[in-house]
């Protein structure tokens, strides 16, 4: 009995340590997971999360693109620049909710999926484009631009995965942008858009995306 009773004692420092280093490696993944800029999760994260979400035929996928971003940085250093990447990345994700999921594809593009429970996706993103043009607080007020959105609801266009529907909001976007408006829906001219060959170089929507 003194033997079990020593055995076990000697075996809780193990499992204790054993535990806090399995707790310290999810710490360190999830943090691998995260934009360190923005604290948004990176491009792989996000698409798996998206991918899951898409599931919910309520879902909806935005694309977000500072405008000017170069000029920003150029005018007020990379410092500023990188400063209002930061609090385009808090807007998002706080008008995505926690239902939802917000990543950085890479420089000034963020992609979003939310869930549109009450079918007002687009009151809440007419909203969150006049937020993002609003300049940050703690930042110059001179240092601001506006962010163009562009929106695709999947049940518009079933059977379509990530990538087609990021493809559709990258249409969408840039059409709001020709037109200076600040967000974009994907639907017959986007559509049209896709027949007739999407814009060349854009990142990161092939056919390959991994769900």
């Amino acid at each position: 009995m003194n033997t079990l009773l020593a055995a076990t004692a000697a075996s809780v420092p193990v499992a204790a340590g054993w535990s806090a280093h399995w707790a310290w490696l999810r710490g360190r993944l999830t943090a691998a997971r995260r934009d360190p800029l923005t604290g948004l999760w990176t491009r792989e994260a996000f698409t798996r999360r998206a991918a899951r979400l898409l599931r919910d035929p309520r879902a909806v996928v935005v694309l977000a693109d500072v405008d000017h971003f170069k000029q920003v940085n150029d005018t007020h250093g990379h410092a500023a620049g990188d400063a209002l990447l930061a609090a385009t990345a808090a807007r998002l994700a706080h008008y995505t909710g926690r239902a939802g999921v917000a990543g950085r594809l890479g420089g000034d593009e963020f992609a979003a999926v939310l869930i549109d429970r009450d079918n007002t996706a687009a009151d809440l993103l007419a909203v969150l484009g006049g937020v993002l043009a609003r300049p940050a607080d703690g930042i110059d007020p001179a240092v601001h631009t506006t962010v163009s959105l562009g929106w695709a609801r999947a049940a518009d266009f079933p059977g379509e995965d990530l990538s087609a529907l990021l493809r559709r909001a990258d249409e969408a976007m840039y059409a709001a942008k020709r037109t200076r408006a600040l967000v974009g829906r994907a639907g017959l001219g986007s559509l049209l858009a896709t027949l007739a060959g999407r814009r060349p170089g854009r990142r990161g929507t092939s056919a390959g995306v991994a769900a």
